[in-house]
């Protein structure tokens, strides 16, 4: 037993350790081209037969050791693999491209050893979890997955709403290279906020190509590639896309993730294609972002009681109802048959003659003005981004306070509003600049003014969005998926912004290249008051 795996233990909760564990570092396997990646092979040191829990990621396998060893010291074979060109494999790292070939190479690795019993179980977040869906329909009869934080199809992770996720593969960029280069100074660099600053910067360069260099301070081949060849490329990403690997035969799949997890809306959609096709996964997402402390333990004690039930044929540790989901606000667990839990009752608030978000009452007219400045961006605060600091619900209040948002709040509520799912928002908006992204986030204003980010949603506008007879675009906006409580006391508030620069790369007001764009056009942005409407799917919780 090693300290790491101690601690998981004692932090997770985990069922007392069955075994000790034989470990096999640095073994070289193989791939079908001769390249060779670096793998790690954790084995309980009791007889058989043990079933074997895969992980194949990019972020160095060390940091996976503590992990690799409780699983093992619970019975499992446990196989850590370095992805194609990060730490000591071989190869070159080409995000996506190659799960599928070198995932299968692994599987008929695993299958041709003597210890294997013939079930697997697939683990792990994020880039994990995109590496287990490439191989999904490869496993055999007894499997099992537990996806968390992650999805069958990253083109919209990438792309989201036609923009570029800036933050997110400037912030990706610096840990890839950092862990392959100095882990060390990198894992220092997550939890002192350097990677965010650096991202910050980064970001503000032009043309965005050469952000790489700012962020990394080198050219990193996969960046370009992207940009020269991803952007609006239907055939880049048909290859990258595993969605059509969930099927009926799909094994038993956990899905786990966060309210504030970016993959969130991709993770639920590809729950719902399972559902739609008769399995009955698991479902549990908690008030957490993408790299929260609990999804970065692997949430252990879940996949060992979703592994133990399925290669094992223990579900005495499954809980009756398959999903779990936390409620903020109210900060409690409940439980459902399915998600989202039965038809929700619409709820409808418009800006109301008074200036303020109300259910009754003569709608506002007129419009609400506010100027964009791609050269002063209107920045990202909080939500559901790749960060290690400043992620998740957080204040806005410095935010609404800029010119270039603006912001309507409710009364106070004199009883408690709970809603699960996807709020949608509304509006009609003209803009002098046919080039420009809408941003809508709905915040809960708590008694002492602290207003706090729940759910946000964001459109890119073309010259190509159609258009009504007065010239204005008519935009439904769904925000991301929530599951919160406003309390009595509490008010709704309502922003709406051009940007959240960097998490979303800011849009520069002309139809220049993304890659090389350099030119920089204000825009005014018009909001017609009587158009705006949001509806919030609303739940009576007991």
């Amino acid at each position: 037993m090693s300290l790491s795996s101690l601690y998981l233990a004692w932090v997770e909760d985990l069922p007392p350790r069955l075994n000790g564990v034989r470990r096999r570092r640095g073994l070289s396997l193989a791939m079908d081209d001769g390249v060779i990646l670096k793998t790690d092979h954790y084995a309980p040191d009791t007889p058989g037969p043990h079933p074997t829990i895969l992980m194949r990621l990019p972020y160095g396998r060390r940091g996976f050791g503590g992990i690799a060893e409780a699983y093992a010291e619970r019975g499992f074979h446990v196989v850590i693999q370095a992805c194609r060109g990060t730490e000591k494999s071989g190869g070159d790292f080409d995000p996506f491209a190659n799960e599928r070939a070198d995932g299968l190479a692994t599987l008929k690795w695993i299958r041709q050893q003597d210890w294997f019993d013939g079930c697997i179980g697939l683990t792990g977040p994020s880039y994990l979890g995109y590496a287990q869906w490439a191989i999904s329909d490869a496993l055999p009869p007894t499997a099992a997955m537990a996806t968390k934080v992650t999805t069958a199809n990253f083109r919209p992770v990438v792309f989201p709403s036609g923009a570029f996720h800036l933050n997110l593969w400037l912030s990706w960029l610096q840990v890839i290279e950092g862990l392959r280069n100095k882990p060390l100074t990198t894992a220092a660099r997550m939890f002192s906020g350097d990677i965010e600053r650096r991202t910050e910067k980064a970001a503000a360069a032009l043309p965005l190509i050469d952000a790489d260099k700012m962020a990394v301070r080198h050219k990193v081949a996969f960046w370009r590639h992207w940009f020269d060849h991803a952007i609006g490329n239907d055939a880049f990403w048909a290859e990258l896309d595993h969605r059509h690997r969930l099927t009926e035969k799909t094994p038993p799949v956990h899905f786990i993730s966060g309210w504030y997890d970016f993959m969130l809306d991709p993770l639920l959609a590809d729950y719902q294609k399972l559902v739609s096709l008769g399995h009955k996964p698991y479902l549990t997402i908690g008030t957490w972002f993408h790299v929260a402390e609990e999804l970065q333990r692997d949430n252990l004690r879940e996949t060992l009681t979703w592994m133990r039930a399925w290669l094992m044929g223990d579900k005495s540790g499954l809980r009756q109802r398959p999903v779990r989901i936390h409620i903020s606000g109210l900060e409690e667990w409940h439980e459902f048959d399915a998600y989202p839990p039965g038809p929700s009752q619409p709820s409808n608030w418009h800006i109301s003659a008074e200036g303020k978000l109300s259910q009754t009452g003569q709608r506002a007219k007129g419009m609400d003005r506010y100027h964009y400045d791609p050269a002063d961006p209107t920045p990202n605060l909080g939500g559901a981004i790749f960060a290690f600091t400043g992620a998740g619900a957080v204040d806005n209040t410095p935010l609404e306070a800029r010119p270039d948002v603006l912001t309507y709040t409710s009364r106070v509520l004199t009883s408690g509003l709970s809603i699960i799912g996807q709020c949608t928002v509304t509006l009609e908006a003209h803009a002098r600049v046919p080039h420009t992204d809408v941003f809508v986030r709905l915040n809960d204003v708590d008694p002492n003014g602290i207003s706090r980010n729940i759910c946000d949603g964001f459109v890119r506008v073309t010259p190509d969005t159609p258009r009504q007879s007065d010239g204005s675009w008519r935009l439904t906006i769904p925000l991301h998926a929530t599951a919160h409580s406003f309390r009595s006391g509490h008010c709704l508030r309502l922003l709406i912004a051009s940007g959240a620069h960097p998490r979303y790369a800011r849009n520069l007001g002309t139809d220049e290249p993304i890659n090389t764009a350099t030119t920089m056009v204000a825009n005014d942005i018009d909001i017609v008051r009587s158009s705006l409407n949001i509806t919030l799917p609303t739940y009576h919780l007991e």
